[in-house]
């Protein structure tokens, strides 16, 4: 039976393919936030269904937190927010938070912890369904961060989202990595990579890592997004 520990890399590919994307090959460590940037179509979100698990044939390896991905013991231990909204619509905020809290035996107190810091307290008591896009997002959000998870797979998470919201965010992002949970954050806002220690390039399926400032450095950039085109360009 194999075993994990915390000495493990949160995400670790070699010669991983499936659809699209072709034969990609890196590391993410622990304690550290990434940014998953690329065009539509490029392979991102098949990245990151091979990261949790839901990627069907999956060529070469892919192992999460020192387990293959989708391992069952990973079930608790890592959270894939998707763009589109994880929620029960005819359910309420509330409801929708406590039925993840009581999976994962977790305090009220917890549930309070999220609310508080995903600006929701004036939403619990109404039916998700009948939320904005915006809103029901936050929620799903929330639902994924409940259980301290170690890792964090989040697909756009800040799309629809006012400039102070998004910035509350990424504050709270950090202060998970700061304890010790990695982030794989997708984003089509490309000076929201400037967040991250670290960069996942995707085109036409193939993975480029790197760390940000080396991504500023080879490409002479000033901004994300001038590395970004200067990276597609290439």
């Amino acid at each position: 039976m194999e075993t994990s520990t915390n000495q493990d890399p949160a995400v670790s590919m070699n010669g991983a393919s499936a659809r699209i994307v072709e034969n990609a090959t890196f590391t993410v460590p622990r304690g550290s936030m990434t940014a998953l940037v690329g065009p539509s179509g490029s392979g991102k979100t098949t990245l990151m269904r091979m990261i949790v698990g839901t990627q069907a044939h999956v060529r070469g390896e892919v192992r999460v937190l020192g387990q293959p991905a989708g391992h069952p013991e990973l079930r608790t231990r890592v959270t894939y927010a998707t763009q589109a909204a994880s929620v029960f619509d005819d359910l309420t905020v509330r409801e929708n938070l406590d039925y993840v809290r009581s999976i994962y035996g977790l305090p009220k107190g917890r549930r309070d912890e999220i609310v508080e810091k995903l600006g929701l307290h004036d939403h619990l008591n109404q039916v998700c369904g009948r939320l904005s896009g915006g809103q029901r997002s936050r929620v799903s959000l929330a639902m994924a961060l409940l259980p301290r998870p170690e890792l964090v797979v989040l697909d756009e998470p800040t799309v629809g989202l006012d400039p102070l919201l998004r910035r509350q965010l990424w504050d709270l992002f950090q202060q998970m990595v700061d304890e010790g949970a990695a982030l794989i954050v997708s984003s089509h806002i490309l000076d929201e990579a400037d967040h991250c220690e670290h960069v996942l390039f995707v085109h036409d399926g193939r993975v480029t890592h790197a760390t940000h400032d080396d991504i500023l450095a080879q490409t002479g950039a000033e901004s994300m997004e001038e590395a970004f085109l200067a990276v597609m360009e290439q």
